[in-house]
């Protein structure tokens, strides 16, 4: 591939002043339908019997399968560097937040 073309491929993505400090989540509900996979992201708080959903993110599958591999990916490289992730307890939470899982 030539320099010119390499150029014109290259992905400028911009994080703005407002998105950089991100938003922390403790739950992520992970649903889907034949077409696409819907990541939503929630804050839990000790003691507190309710959540809300912080951010939600729509993909198609095969984004949702690349997230997936790239996921894997940097969990290993991270573990190499600072040794094995030790799971925690799990929180428990209702699935389906009173709607059906599965569909989006």
């Amino acid at each position: 591939m030539q320099q010119d073309q390499q150029a014109e491929q290259q992905l400028n993505i911009e994080l703005t002043e407002d998105m950089a400090d991100g938003t922390y989540a403790n739950l992520a509900i992970i649903t889907h339908s034949f077409a696409e996979f819907v990541f939503d992201f929630v804050s839990v708080m000790p003691n507190v019997p309710k959540a809300k959903v912080k951010s939600r993110i729509v993909m198609t599958p095969q984004h949702a399968k690349r997230l997936m591999r790239a996921l894997v990916e940097n969990v290993k490289r991270f573990e190499a560097q600072n040794g094995p992730i030790k799971e925690q307890e799990t929180v428990a939470a209702p699935f389906n937040f009173g709607g059906t899982t599965g569909q989006a």
